[in-house]
């Protein structure tokens, strides 16, 4: 895809929002074509079709195969032509030397979709390289959108779609999970059964023919029922639409990644499997950083982001409180906390004078909080709201061992009926849970979790979660903010000064888009090369100038209005001499702009 393609696909994309999403089809689709199906025992195309009839999907299934006239007691068609009614999508399981046929077909009834589950491509080299690039093709003159191929396929947990080989249907929630490795889903298909973790659409992307990161996090951003993004991500593609798409979606729902690919041998490993360069990791990194997604190490981290950030309020800062009944596992929180770039929070003077009205005299007189094996649930309830007020703390881990004076269960219920949201949004403030053991600890976190305070089974891990929390809170912030400038003395000083008046003389006239000469001051008085560029009123002005800075030169409209200044004859290139800045400009030029010129 040309260069000039992605940016027409990127900033059209504001447009077709407004109508419905081409990848709408994918996961809402009315009828589905399985071509390839079989009867084979064990064989993906089977597992795919029996996932589509066994589930509450309830639309129209086709299963397609000249050497069938029925799979699994639905009426098969020897080809996409045959089928009598309108089909939305295709999944296709076939060598990958039918799928440019298939593809054909599809174009010709058509198909407004299509999932190629088939391998054999890019990942094999040239020869499936080139195949792939001969399905976009013909993809592109039919405007078929494809997710694949080589992938697992495309679940809609909401609706009941399982349109994938895997071996279960995912539960349906709000996380929108995005893996560009089939094998890996289903992994984490299995534990999101065992921790209770819900999804609104599980992908399986696969080498990204066609349909990238970006077009998914678009559609999901759009997507009232997810609320989270969830990307594993071998290879980024399509780098610009997905930071575009990223930047944009960001600001309303997280996006959290699990990049591999750090060190040179993963890098190769990723490459072999997915026919693609997983790309400089410092760079990658920069990007996430800029656009506002949040980068995990772990599987498990990757989860339990999308769950506290949906559960509570972002930290304003790094600073922890932790309140404790053991001192052990506060000292392993902090130890967590610190590593990984949090802070333990002050107590302040006002906070100290309550924790020692409250507190027996050995609590431990700094944070953590140390409130005592002893501690019933009223003296956590107490201890913790002191917590969450203090105006040096951004938020609150609660940790709780049972011992025999604590009833976990009690403490649970008195902490949920204090900080359930929305009441426990009035302290605007994240608080954690780590509710430590076995069976007798579990009915308290039940409490917990069913009032939206997050629980782990260990306090450093809740310490990272809170860290991971801030860091994400100030991409967020970075997302927002526009350069300051800085203040400094002597000459570079002095540029700043005359920017920062220039800019505000211009903010007070309303405009909010800078001149191309404006902008170029700006970059100079940061020491950013520019090309050399004068304002001129007149052509013998210009003349004159542009004999200074020599020949050839561009003359270009000089306006506050206008920016795209070909489309109004307001550009001209490769002036070789002063006579050619007297040529008079065309009608066209003379009506659209009166504006002085920039040479």
């Amino acid at each position: 895809m040309s260069d000039t393609e992605k940016m027409v696909r990127s900033t059209a994309h504001n447009v077709l929002r407004m109508e419905q999403n081409p990848l709408e089809v994918m996961f809402k689709p009315k009828s589905v074509a399985v071509v390839g199906a079989t009867e084979r025992p064990g064989s993906v195309a089977r597992t795919i079709l029996w996932n589509l009839i066994s589930t509450s999907f309830g639309g129209t299934i086709f299963p397609v195969n000249p050497k069938y006239n029925s799979i699994l007691g639905i009426k098969s068609y020897p080809s996409l032509a045959a089928i009598p009614d309108p089909v939305d999508l295709a999944v296709i399981v076939t060598p990958a030397k039918t799928v440019p046929g298939i593809i054909e077909e599809c174009v010709a009834v058509g198909v407004q979709a299509a999932i190629i589950i088939s391998a054999g491509f890019k990942e094999t080299g040239p020869e499936g390289a080139a195949l792939e690039q001969q399905i976009l093709k013909i993809a592109r003159k039919g405007n078929i959108r494809i997710i694949g191929p080589n992938c697992l396929g495309v679940m809609n947990p909401i609706t009941g779609l399982n349109a994938t080989f895997a071996s279960t249907m995912a539960r349906p929630g709000s996380v929108g999970f995005i893996s560009q490795s089939g094998a890996l889903l289903t992994a984490i298909l299995d534990w999101s059964f065992r921790e209770n973790v819900g999804f609104s659409a599980f992908v399986s992307i696969g080498s990204m023919l066609d349909v990238g990161w970006g077009d998914l996090i678009y559609y999901l951003g759009d997507d009232p029922n997810t609320r989270s993004i969830v990307l594993y991500m071998e290879s980024i593609g399509d780098a610009r639409f997905f930071l575009s798409a990223a930047r944009e979606v960001a600001l309303t729902k997280p996006i959290i990644v699990i990049k591999p690919g750090r060190t040179a041998e993963a890098a190769k490993a990723a490459a072999s499997h997915t026919g693609s360069l997983t790309g400089g990791d410092e760079v990658l990194a920069a990007a996430f950083r800029r656009s506002g997604v949040l980068r995990v190490d772990s599987i498990a981290d990757l989860f339990n982001m999308a769950e506290v950030l949906s559960k509570q309020p972002r930290p304003r800062g790094p600073r922890l409180s932790i309140v404790t009944n053991a001192g052990g596992p506060g000292v392993l929180a902090t130890d967590a906390l610190i590593t990984s770039g949090g802070e333990l929070a002050p107590i302040s003077d006002e906070a100290m004078g309550q924790y020692n009205k409250l507190l027996p005299p050995a609590w431990s007189h700094n944070n953590p909080i140390d409130i005592l094996g002893d501690a019933d649930a009223t003296r956590y309830a107490e201890a913790i709201k002191i917590a969450a007020n203090n105006p040096d703390s951004d938020g609150t881990l609660v940790i709780l061992t049972p011992q025999a004076m604590t009833n976990p269960t009690e403490t649970a219920r008195v902490l949920a009926d204090q900080f359930a949201r929305p009441a426990g949004q009035i302290y605007g403030k994240p608080i954690l849970a780590s509710w430590m053991g076995g069976s007798e600890i579990s009915s308290g976190e039940s409490i917990l979790n069913k009032a939206n305070i997050p629980t782990f089974p260990y306090p450093d891990t809740a310490a990272r979660i809170f860290t991971y929390m801030h860091r994400y809170q100030r991409r967020l912030t970075a997302l927002y903010q526009t350069p300051e400038l800085a203040e400094d003395y002597g000459e570079t000083g002095f540029k700043h000064f005359l920017i920062k008046e220039m800019l505000e003389q211009i903010r007070q006239t309303g405009r909010t888009i800078l001149t191309e000469y404006e902008s170029k001051q700006v970059l100079e008085a940061y020491d950013i090369p520019t090309v050399p560029t004068r304002v001129a009123k007149s052509a013998d002005e210009a003349a004159t100038m542009a004999e200074e800075i020599g020949f050839p030169v561009v003359i270009k409209l000089n306006s506050e209005t206008i920016t795209h200044k070909t489309d109004v004859g307001g550009v001209r290139l490769d002036l070789a001499s002063a006579c050619l800045l007297y040529t008079s400009p065309s009608p066209r030029d003379r009506t659209r702009s009166r504006m002085p010129s920039s040479a």
